[in-house]
């Protein structure tokens, strides 16, 4: 068992260093921190405790399938009060972006407070009574993926209000690489509020540790932190998702493609929402036809109800069948703006500055630069991140 508290040096049961220990684990199977009962309960046991949970949230079970931690927790006694929501709800069926209101878990009863509604951050008034809060949501290592937004505003919550956090480790399927723009301090929001890059390699326990020791909570509080850590993990090896972490990302290439894709949602292009192939096709109606083989029409789904595109005809570029890049891919967004009937309405302006880090990125693309010319500039700053980055690794 390692268990990782407030500080950055990691504490271990046993003579043999991790990183030794991850040599000899290779081609075991990956161990999540919630699958790893025995480390967790005595730390929950007589106390009250919330969930920040949603599908996700699950242990593997002895007969190969999962159970919910919710589940899990209660049924070693637990005494859990409450389970915080993340965007797309506890259930994980509302739209990205869709405000979600508080509710009651038809199953067990428990209240589900949303921090994708009125509230992003916990409310104190919600942490009342609460001894311990758990965190358990799988990331897929993008900074405008907003699970790690919740998980620094939970984080703050509990150092406002002097509640331990215990963070349940779970793998990051983007986690072989660290590429993209790195956010800027103007344009920090939910859509990333650190100065990271888009993609940032850490599991989200490891980026954890990084909200603490880099004095990102407001007011330069600190949360005092447990991790549970991965068994049997390093950030080269492939994780395929059990559970999609939310409803436009189905599937392994959609979640390798996200990257590059997810950029898209800054454009008026379609990006494959409201189709059964979300992130892993794009086009639009304004694209010119010639160019392109792929005929598509977005339609309202859940999870999409009302898509970019939506009836129209779309043009554009089938990518489910392509090799997953390890590197953040400018060429698909690119290609699109080049094709574009119309380019002074194919920049959503804003989002696109909030997904990009920067308002750089748009006019490089305006401006025709290349995609190798752009990633080029991003460099000094990957090189000063992973400098960062390194101090709070738990993984190779």
């Amino acid at each position: 068992m390692l268990l990782v508290g407030c500080g950055n040096t990691p504490k271990k049961d046993g003579p043999k260093p991790l990183a030794e220990q991850i040599r000899e684990a290779q081609g075991l199977p990956i161990r999540t921190g919630a699958d790893q009962t025995d480390s967790y309960l005595w730390l929950l046991k007589d106390k009250k405790v919330a969930l920040v949970g949603n599908p996700t949230s699950v242990i593997q079970n002895k007969q190969g399938g999962y159970t919910h931690l919710v589940d899990s927790l209660l049924s070693h006694g637990v005494a859990l009060q409450k389970v915080f929501a993340p965007e797309h709800g506890f259930r994980g069926e509302a739209d990205a972006g869709e405000s979600v209101a508080d509710s009651k878990d038809t199953k067990t009863g428990l209240p589900i407070i949303s921090l994708h509604g009125k509230n992003r951050k916990p409310p104190q008034a919600a942490l009342e009574g609460i001894e311990l809060v758990v965190f358990d949501i799988q990331d897929v290592g993008v900074r405008f993926y907003t699970y790690i937004a919740t998980l620094q505003l939970t984080m703050e919550a509990c150092a406002e209000k002097g509640i331990p956090i215990l963070v349940l480790d779970r793998p990051n399927p983007n986690a072989s690489y660290v590429d993209g723009p790195t956010m800027e301090d103007e344009h920090q929001g939910f859509l990333g509020m650190t100065p990271i890059p888009l993609v940032y390699g850490m599991t989200i326990g490891e980026y954890a540790q990084m909200i603490n020791g880099e004095g990102w909570l407001e007011n330069g509080r600190e949360a005092e932190l447990t991790v549970v850590p991965l068994k049997h993990y390093d950030h080269s090896r492939n994780y395929s998702l059990p559970i999609k972490p939310s409803p436009n990302l189905p599937n392994d290439q959609a979640v390798g493609l996200y990257p590059s894709l997810g950029l898209f949602e800054g454009t008026t292009a379609n990006a494959g929402r409201g189709t059964a192939f979300q992130f892993q096709r794009y086009g639009a109606s304004f694209l010119d036809s010639t160019q392109y083989d792929l005929r598509y029409t977005p339609k309202p789904m859940p999870g999409a109800k009302y898509p970019k595109e939506e009836g129209k005809t779309c043009f554009g570029k089938d990518l489910a069948q392509v090799e997953i890049p390890q590197q953040v891919d400018l060429q698909w967004l690119i290609d699109a703006y080049t094709h574009s009937s119309d380019k002074e309405k194919f920049f959503l302006t804003s989002g696109f500055t909030k997904h990009a880090g920067n308002e750089t990125l748009q006019q490089q693309i305006i401006d025709g630069m290349s995609a190798q010319e752009i990633r080029a500039t991003w460099q000094d700053d990957i090189v000063t991140f992973r400098k960062v980055r390194a101090k709070y690794l738990l993984y190779e």
